[in-house]
């Protein structure tokens, strides 16, 4: 019992404890929860005021903009107003102008009316006048017209046919002496030193103790250098002096340096002149490859491919009737860019088709055809402008002249093939030609002379005048030009001079 009082006093106590807790709490609770809704009217009341003034602050900019808007509703009501003012004020000028208009057309019309019937009086006047002329002069309008023409034609023909001739005459003097100076001025503009070149191939020797060096024992050494060279190599009687033959220049060049070496050196024997072979080889090439490059650079033809410039080099070992063919080209470059450059033509395709125009020359000895041929072929391949290419192919006049660059390249390549010492000929070939140019004159019927002069670049073939009139003399000239194109190969160009000469001779007794 003792030991259940403690207990339940602790019991009750908790219970009181419990009890008096909750109350506090729900106390507590109480407290809280109006501080909470205390807070929450004065945030209602925080929120409505700041509602009220921003409905305020919109009512006023609602009012503002409305009053703005009024004005400028105002403003464009009176801008439409005056625009429609003025409309009726321009419609009522044009309205004006209008009726004016139509007035003055009115006139106009009243006014062709009556010049249509003036001219139409005239008219009647005229055919009256025309039919009176005609009954006085017993001829109708169209033959008088005829009488009139004729006479007309009868009395002023002679003097139209002298002026026509005067025209004719100074027009051509003047053309000619312009073509003169164009190509002076070309000329004076190119004047290259270009001294003239015989490529030989003879070989002079120090003794004629050399020339058994060179042929070896049994001929081994000569066996050997035209073996590696291509070339042949002639020892006769002639005192100190050899001959190197090959139709490539390019090889004889390789022999006949090769030979110098040796010659100059003293030790001629088979590997020495392979040696020496390989380095004239070599030194040729390197000669090609510059010379070709310096030729371009002197023209300014840049951008060429590499073996197009070999090619062009290789025309260094190339002679034309003596003449050198690669400052031949760079002559013709130009000369036919100067010609161009003069009349207003285009002077990079004169000046590039000018410089490759004989490029077909390198190689003519190894491939079958004519160098034109061949030079197209090439240039073809290089893909060269289709309009240097035209400009080339016509200057040895196998090809039909397409265009003016066409005709200069020709024009400049006779002018550097013509110039006095360009070319040369030995005496025999020389008086071989003459003599051609003479017999393909001669063959021809009513011939009684001819001449070949100004070292055969012209020939004068004077005819029977009792067999040849002068229209046959004007085609016998042409006949005789044809036939030496055909027969001839010769550089430049050949001038045919037919004279016919007839003498009348009376005698008063």
């Amino acid at each position: 019992m003792n030991q259940l009082t403690p207990l339940g006093i602790g019991i009750l106590c908790l219970s009181v404890g419990s009890i008096i807790g909750y109350y506090a709490r729900q106390s507590i609770v109480q407290k809280r929860a109006g501080t909470i809704e205390q807070k929450l009217k004065q945030k209602i009341s925080q929120a409505k005021e700041q509602s009220d003034k921003i409905l305020s602050d919109a009512k006023k900019s609602a009012f503002r903009v409305k009053e703005k808007a009024g004005k400028e509703t105002e403003i464009r009501r009176h801008e439409i107003i005056e625009s429609g003012r003025l409309l009726l004020k321009k419609e009522s000028v044009l309205d004006e102008k209008l009726s004016t208009f139509d007035l003055e057309k009115k006139e106009f019309q009243e006014k062709v009316k009556k010049l249509k019937e003036i001219k139409e009086s005239l008219s009647e006047l005229k055919e009256k006048a025309v039919e009176k002329l005609e009954k006085v002069a017993r001829l109708s309008q169209k033959q008088a017209k005829e009488e009139l023409i004729k006479e007309v034609e009868k009395e002023y023909q002679k003097e139209m046919l002298e002026k026509m001739q005067k025209l004719e005459n100074e027009g051509r003097e003047k053309f000619e002496k312009r073509a003169k100076e164009i190509l002076a001025l070309a000329i004076q503009k190119c004047a290259l030193s270009q001294a003239q070149e015989v490529t030989t191939s003879t070989l002079a020797l120090p003794s004629e103790d050399i020339k058994g060096r060179i042929i070896g024992k049994e001929g081994r050494n000569i066996r050997t250098l035209e073996k590696l060279t291509g070339a042949e190599v002639i020892i006769d009687e002639t005192p100190e002096m050899l001959v190197i033959s090959s139709f490539d220049p390019i090889r004889r060049q390789v022999a006949k340096k090769a030979l110098e070496k040796l010659i100059a050196d003293g030790r001629i024997q088979p590997a020495r002149i392979e040696k020496e072979v390989e380095k004239a080889k070599s030194e040729i090439a390197n000669q090609i490859k510059e010379a070709g490059e310096v030729a371009c650079y002197d023209t300014g033809v840049l951008g060429l491919n590499p073996k197009l410039v070999h090619l062009l080099g290789r025309l260094r070992f190339r002679t034309s009737y003596g003449q050198n063919v690669l400052l031949h080209s760079i002559e013709v470059s130009h000369l036919a860019s100067a010609l161009a450059s003069e009349i207003g033509v285009n002077a990079v395709i004169c000046k590039k088709a000018g410089l490759l125009h004989d490029i077909g020359k390198a190689v003519d000895h190894q491939i079958e055809g004519s160098h034109v041929d061949i030079g197209m072929k090439i240039l073809e391949k290089f893909g060269i402008e289709k309009e240097v290419i035209i400009a080339m192919k016509s200057h040895h006049e196998e090809y039909p002249f397409e265009t003016i660059e066409s005709t200069l390249v020709q024009v400049a390549d006779q002018i550097s093939g013509a110039r006095p010492g360009a070319r040369k000929d030995n005496l025999e070939s020389y008086l071989k030609r003459l003599t051609e140019l003479e017999n393909i004159a001669m063959s021809f019927p009513g011939i009684q002379k001819v001449y070949a002069i100004q070292a055969g670049r012209e020939i004068r073939v004077f005819v029977k005048p009792e067999q040849i009139d002068d229209l046959s003399a004007k085609k016998l000239a042409r006949d005789i030009a044809k036939e030496i194109q055909e027969e001839l190969r010769y550089p430049g160009e050949i001038k045919v001079t037919v004279i016919r000469e007839s003498r009348v001779v009376e005698y008063a007794k």
